[in-house]
């Protein structure tokens, strides 16, 4: 496919900024990594092979009766000793680098929990006696796919809003800017605390209820693209000539409207994973035992005798939040017209 000479200029300009192109490679390593996170960190082994039979017990349950004819009918505990010697007298098993889950209780601590670091547990145990490098690579997951999806969602319904007012203008734009000054306006927080106190939040109520306030965000600058652009001569012109005001929303203006909307989005996701992260600071984020940095922050306030929580919390958080920044500058600096590669203006 042949690049047109403005989107390799753009191309370059990205790639100039290197602290931003290295820091798009670093995050999405990262990003690749965690979506793995069951087979980098579980309580269950990646592979099993007992009496000749395989066994794949991070994608399928079994019981103890399943691998040892001795065993109990119940669900095997992997952890089990005897379980585990009954398996290894008969075969081997290839545990993840990291033998815990997010949710798992480690037993058999030297130290009363939270534990500090050590070799059995890289990062240390919160106060539930948690693996806390486990409960950090999912919650990295969860934070950034939370943010995603609602930097995405919000961004499509606040281009189309800023879209409609800035294309019709007058009594509509008139009308959608009033509304969106009275629900700019509404106590999001009081809100959420009486949501919190009639459903026990999940990852799609707060998805939803943050999607009511949050596609305001790129409204404004969309809508100010749209009032420039419906005078245009060309877009006149398309309109003289009987095109529909959708392709002359989706093909005439909005194009020249996407290049400022871009150098939001970085920013935009950026402030979708700290309002969660935020959220489960304050408690009314995800259901109590679920994988999150706010959570654990949480923790590192509440237990100020394990420094490391805290200096966990904050520095995944933070360097998320730097990532997603600099790659934000580099976005930025990609659209700026006045830009010319290698990273030197007129």
């Amino acid at each position: 496919m042949t690049l047109s000479p403005l989107t390799r200029r753009r191309l370059a300009n990205f790639r100039a900024n290197k602290r931003g192109y290295w820091s798009l490679w670093i995050f999405a390593a990262l990003f690749l990594v965690t979506l793995f996170a069951e087979f980098i960190a579980n309580d269950r082994p990646l592979v099993a092979r007992v009496d000749g039979r395989w066994y794949v017990p991070v994608l399928a349950d079994y019981a103890e009766s399943d691998i040892l004819e001795d065993g109990l009918p119940t669900d095997a505990d992997w952890h089990d000793p005897v379980l585990v010697q009954g398996i290894e007298e008969r075969g081997w098993m290839l545990w993840p680098l990291i033998p815990y889950a997010y949710n798992t209780v480690v037993k058999g601590l030297d130290q009363p929990a939270p534990s500090p670091p050590s070799t059995r547990n890289w990062l240390g145990t919160d106060d539930q006696s948690r693996d806390v490098l486990a409960r950090v690579i999912y919650g990295f997951r969860i934070s950034v796919l939370f943010g995603f999806t609602l930097t995405i969602v919000s961004s499509v319904l606040g281009i189309a809003a800023g879209a409609v007012q800035g294309f019709y203008g007058g009594a509509t734009d008139l009308l959608f800017q009033r509304f969106i000054e009275i629900w700019s306006g509404m106590p999001q927080l009081f809100l959420l605390i009486i949501l919190a106190s009639i459903i026990e939040p999940s990852f799609w109520t707060l998805l939803i209820f943050l999607l009511l306030f949050s596609w305001m965000g790129l409204t404004g600058v969309v809508r100010a693209e749209f009032l420039r652009g419906r005078n245009l001569d060309y877009v006149r012109a398309a309109r003289a000539l009987g095109v529909s005001d959708t392709r002359l929303m989706a093909r005439h203006i909005l194009p020249n409207a996407m290049v400022a909307t871009l150098t939001f989005l970085p920013f935009i996701l950026s402030g979708s994973v700290t309002v969660l992260a935020s959220l489960d600071f304050l408690g009314f984020g995800l259901p109590p035992g679920s994988p999150s940095l706010g959570e654990l922050l949480s923790q590192g306030k509440n237990n100020l005798q394990a420094p490391w929580l805290a200096f966990t919390g904050f520095v995944v958080l933070g360097g998320v939040l730097t990532l997603l920044i600099f790659v934000g500058e580099a976005v930025r600096d990609a659209f700026d017209p006045r830009k010319l590669p290698g990273g030197f203006g007129k």
